[in-house]
């Protein structure tokens, strides 16, 4: 695969407390979303019904999709069409099979089928989610100090895969994604790139010979050209799988978490990442 043609950056024109500002701004402000939205709605994201409980219904409905939620006597949390026409999934939070089933029979709609998640197994799903995600990063946090045991530059990897976690996760509840399994799992891969990318940082300024500056730019082109790629993949499945084409929402839903855990993954990356290493070659224990 051919390198993309990546830029040359001065970083000599900039002190480590510049290049850290911005990626450190957009974290605290990331925190701030996610600690007010649990301050007004008593979860740091929406969680979908797959951790909360509730009913998907699959039915044919001749009406517009605007018109469906009119005839159940619980709102829907949303409406999608589906690709054969006429069809929706509708989810409610609530449990009550008979009574939407009979609200949407009564419409004249045709129920094509019928998913339930009690909330007892929703709460136990969410449980098992968040430990999976922790465990995840613990075990990314050990390793990256088993391979460089250096306080500093393994820091510097977990701040990183953290904000790479954090800020899609504010920028979710900006946009409306809801936490999903399919969400969790794309927050899972972000933690896979973002130490990728940070561990190919770190060896080329601290493993391998040469200037700071000159091995900074080798794993740059490399990291980038890496990161663009996979998110021009991301980017074509959320869009191929978005309602305007296939409308798989979950796909879509995942390649927009992974695309924007992407874009942050570079900033955290090549300026976050690259301050702290030359603040630790230069003036830190490493000098």
């Amino acid at each position: 695969m051919a390198a993309l043609d990546v830029p040359t950056i001065d970083y000599t024109e900039y002190t480590d407390r510049q290049l850290a500002m911005v990626p450190v701004a957009v974290l605290v402000l990331a925190l701030f979303v996610l600690a007010g939205w649990y301050l007004m709605t008593g979860a740091p994201v929406t969680p979908g019904i797959a951790f909360t409980g509730g009913t998907e219904l699959q039915i044919t409905a001749q009406v517009p999709q605007a018109q469906v939620g009119n005839a159940f006597a619980v709102q829907p949390e949303s409406v999608t069409p589906t690709s054969r026409t006429n069809t929706y999934i509708v989810t409610f939070q609530s449990t009550n099979t008979d009574a939407l089933t009979a609200d949407a029979r009564a419409a004249g709609y045709t129920v094509q089928s019928v998913q339930e998640t009690s909330a007892s197994f929703g709460a136990e799903t969410q449980r098992l989610g968040l430990l999976g995600l922790l465990a995840a990063f613990i075990g990314m946090a050990l390793l990256v100090f088993v391979l460089f045991r250096s306080f500093v530059p393994s820091i510097a990897v977990i701040l990183s895969a953290f904000s790479d976690i954090v800020v899609p996760l504010a920028l979710m509840n900006l946009f409306g994604i809801e936490l999903s399994l399919g969400t969790v799992a794309a927050l899972l891969m972000l933690i896979g790139y973002s130490v990728d990318s940070d561990i190919l940082l770190n060896n080329h300024v601290l493993k391998r010979r040469g200037d700071f500056y000159e091995s900074a730019y080798r794993a740059r082109r490399t990291g980038v050209t890496m990161t663009l790629t996979s998110m021009s993949a991301m980017a074509v499945m959320a869009v191929v799988a978005s309602k305007y084409v296939f409308n798989i929402p979950l796909l879509s839903e995942v390649g927009i978490v992974l695309v924007m855990g992407l874009a942050v993954d570079l900033m955290n990356t090549y300026l976050l990442n690259v301050s702290l290493l030359r603040w630790y070659k230069f003036e830190g224990v490493a000098r």
